[in-house]
């Protein structure tokens, strides 16, 4: 049986290869991350492959999986570590438009 690629295989490949293109590729034009810590909201529009490579470079994911995917839905659970050294479990739940990620939130918890 052949396996179906989810954006969740996408989306980690283009993370583990550093691909920052690949990862800006995944997002849908009208894509918006809620941040968890602020409120604020950053769009496609405001994002670049610099600005992607520089997240890449300045966090280390651990443990990444894939909680649940459908044609609807993308949830994921990672542990993040940045570079100040603070450290977050991180649950990220993206809704899908059109097969790309479109509305991204994400929740942590302090690890200490």
């Amino acid at each position: 049986m052949e396996k179906i690629l989810l954006l969740f295989d996408m989306w980690e490949k283009a993370w583990n290869n550093n691909d920052a293109q690949a990862l800006l590729d995944l997002y849908h034009p009208d894509f918006e991350f809620h941040f968890h810590s602020n409120g604020s909201v950053m769009k496609k529009s405001d994002m670049s492959v610099e600005l992607l490579k520089n997240i890449m470079k300045n966090e280390k994911i651990d443990h990444r999986r894939c909680i649940y995917e459908n044609d609807e839905i993308l949830i994921i659970h990672q542990f993040n570590e940045f570079v100040s050294g603070d450290k977050e479990a991180l649950m990220i739940t993206v809704l899908k438009k059109d097969d790309l990620l479109c509305r991204m939130e994400t929740g942590a918890t302090p690890i200490i």
